[in-house]
């Protein structure tokens, strides 16, 4: 079964919580200001702007501050201010009881992988998409996406495949799937392998994207998915911003997209290149954990939701 929080209305009540790293009250003004300006208000969390080296707090400070945004009933939704590192240290300490009785929309990407995976196996979903850190740097489609999608509004997404390096354009590997939509950070994932909040990979969409790691690190990784036998249950893979790659002392040889193709050749389930989602300007916004088709052809591919709910009710499927 799979909860669906109600989606948001004028005059609902949003939080900002800092789960992991540390942000500048700058960045919780604008996010503030936006959010007002689809009509929401917004509760800051006590210690959204503390600081304690690479975390937005203490320890005690980032799980108090997550608790009360999920105990409080009056909250909608988190919108988690920024990624960074630190989630992993606080998700296993909260307490989800209150917040499984009444289910509010989780918000972010990048670290927040760990929430999302968490929840995921809790039965609930969330959404992928921008936080108020990047909420002025991505493309205004993108933050429009985020609106559209927490007050319900369903919208396809259909996108080119990579056009950046030559043959990329025909990376893409044909059909069609049908399928939970799972992942984030691929980074993250790798993390939290075998770990009871690890998703359920089977007969799932998986998305991946990264951001400054070394290409034989993904390599490493995807082995890692390969061999532990979760591409084997797999619906289709979409493969979004894996940005600002880099190599080590020697050079891999091959691009991303060649990469990949590789370790997903003995696999029939389409690949999709060049999802416009992650840490780059284009972060669409999409519900981790509905179900979602994907179709795929060499050039493009449609990423669409399976609705059977209203948009105004919490649903369980």
């Amino acid at each position: 079964m799979t909860a669906f929080p109600k989606f948001l209305q004028t005059g609902d009540l949003v939080a900002i919580v800092s789960p992991s790293g540390p942000i500048d009250i700058s960045y919780i003004e604008k996010g503030t200001e936006i959010l007002e300006s689809w009509g929401l208000q917004v509760w800051t969390a006590p210690h959204v702007c503390a600081h304690s080296g690479v975390f937005a707090g203490t320890e005690e400070e980032r799980t108090a501050d997550m608790q009360t945004a999920l105990d409080n009933p009056e909250i909608c939704a988190i919108f988690c201010s920024r990624g960074g590192y630190g989630a992993i240290r606080i998700v296993e300490k909260l307490d989800y009881t209150a917040f499984l009785q009444n289910p509010k929309w989780i918000v972010g990407f990048s670290d927040i992988t760990i929430f999302h995976s968490k929840i995921n196996t809790l039965g609930v979903v969330s959404i992928h998409g921008a936080m108020p850190k990047n909420f002025e740097t991505i493309h205004a489609q993108s933050l429009q996406s985020l609106q559209n999608i927490i007050f319900g509004e369903q919208k396809a997404i259909a996108w080119h495949a990579n056009t950046s390096t030559g043959s990329a354009t025909m990376c893409n590997k044909q059909g069609s799937a049908q399928g939970k939509l799972v992942g984030g950070n691929l980074s993250v994932l790798y993390s939290i392998r075998g770990l009871s909040l690890e998703y359920d990979y089977r007969n799932a969409i998986l998305f991946i994207e990264d951001l400054n790691e070394y290409v034989y690190h993904i390599d490493r990784m995807l082995q890692n998915f390969k061999l532990s036998g979760i591409f084997s249950q797999l619906s289709g893979l979409i493969v979004g911003g894996m940005t600002d790659m880099k190599q080590g002392v020697d050079t891999y040889g091959t691009s991303i997209e060649e990469l990949i193709l590789d370790v997903c050749k003995d696999y029939d389930f389409p690949i999709a290149f060049n999802f416009p989602s992650g840490h780059g300007a284009d972060n669409e916004a999409f519900i981790v954990g509905q179900k979602y088709s994907l179709c795929v052809d060499t050039e493009k591919a449609v990423l669409e939701e399976v609705r059977e709910y209203s948009k105004n009710f919490v649903r369980l499927l």
